[in-house]
């Protein structure tokens, strides 16, 4: 859910000018970004399915790897003066977002573990 709000806010890098760039500044970011944020909500919301809820979570970890893939390449292809001046903590979120969705993942297969040993009780 952080991919939600936080990229429109804060800035992903700052271009030749000085003028911070955000998510809204190109079209494919602010969709990954929209595209990640709606499958962290669909995940919450499988939480009855716990398979679906895994394997969601797993592919909006690959969604975030490629999108942090795509800003370091464009971070270390375009430094210095050229397009990007400055790097911005916007560039992060991905990395903050991969690490809640292995929390949730452990999370999740912990409950997973749980319910199939009651299961084995019955």
């Amino acid at each position: 859910m952080v991919n939600a709000a936080l990229p429109f806010v804060v800035s992903l890098w700052k271009d030749e000018t000085g003028s911070p760039l955000y998510a809204t500044g190109e079209l494919w970011i602010q969709g990954a970004f929209i595209i990640i944020a709606l499958l962290a909500f669909v995940s919450v919301l499988t939480f009855r399915n716990r398979q679906n809820q895994f394997v969601i979570n797993r592919l909006n970890m690959i969604l975030n790897l490629i999108l942090l893939g795509v800003f370091a390449y464009r971070s270390l292809n375009l430094s210095g003066e050229s397009n990007i001046s400055e790097k911005g903590i916007g560039m992060f979120i991905p990395v903050v977002s991969i690490v809640f969705l292995v929390l949730a993942n452990k999370a999740i297969k912990k409950d997973e573990d749980l319910v199939k040993s009651v299961d084995r009780l019955r």
